[in-house]
């Protein structure tokens, strides 16, 4: 990102919160005020650490942290009033996880507005996880300035719609390896093992590891992935998805 003045800066925060389509008047008079305080905790949202280590996203990420928790539970306890705790429990922590904070930030481009310094620019590794802090923090952002969850859930809440239903309906994508793990032991199997290995060294190749499971020195499935985390997962939900196909689940 090149350098921007202030006066550019703020219009480009102010454009970007606008494009998030947060339907509350209170929100919108808050962003267009130009508040310097309102826009400095936005600017500090979106700023990485490698850009300035005095004001970065990292106290508001920890505050938006909580704000997603309680967001997350307010739409599950008007949604789906009748759902069991531990069940509220497991969709919660699907609909805050990091994959999930970093499938939003994506879809908002929150990437082309975040400040950072040349060495988090060139470490392709770490785009993603950027991508969730920030988003992250950028919840924190919105509560703190409108002093209000209702604006969080506003916006989070059209996300959450479509992943909630996407995870109630087939759980086992979300958390494949833990699934499957589950079904070894249920039949009295040794745990699944997991080989992964790199078969290539382009940071941004989405084949990049590929992964073998194993039960009772059996090959039962393949996968790939971007990471060894996404190589087995991918395998587990081949495996599950031939299990359940097989009508062993």
């Amino acid at each position: 990102m090149k350098n921007l003045t202030r006066e550019e800066r703020i219009d480009q925060i102010i454009t970007f919160l606008k494009s998030l389509n947060i339907n509350s008047k209170r929100f919108s008079e808050i962003i267009t005020s130009k508040n310097d305080l309102i826009i400095e905790d936005f600017h500090e949202a979106l700023t990485h650490s490698s850009a300035n280590q005095n004001i970065n996203y990292e106290k508001l990420e920890f505050f938006g942290d909580a704000v997603l928790r309680l967001a997350a539970s307010n739409f599950i306890d008007k949604k789906f009033t009748h759902m069991s705790v531990g069940k509220r429990s497991e969709l919660r922590s699907q609909i805050v996880s990091d994959e999930w904070l970093i499938k939003v930030g994506k879809k908002i481009d929150i990437d082309k507005v975040i400040i950072k310094g040349s060495k988090a620019l060139g470490d392709a590794n770490s785009k993603d996880t950027i991508i969730g802090e920030a988003t992250e923090a950028l919840i924190g952002a919105i509560y703190k300035c409108s002093n209000s969850i209702m604006e969080v859930n506003l916006w989070l809440d059209n996300f959450w719609e479509d992943d909630s239903k996407a995870f109630l309906e087939a759980p086992y994508k979300f958390n494949a390896k833990s699934t499957l793990q589950e079904w070894c032991q249920s039949q009295g199997l040794d745990l699944p093992a997991y080989k992964v290995v790199e078969i290539s060294k382009n940071h941004g190749d989405p084949q990049r590891f590929s992964c073998e499971i194993f039960i009772k020195g059996f090959k039962e499935a393949y996968g790939t992935g971007q990471s060894h985390k996404k190589a087995e997962k991918n395998a587990a939900n081949s495996l599950l998805e031939k299990l359940i196909a097989d009508g062993k689940i």
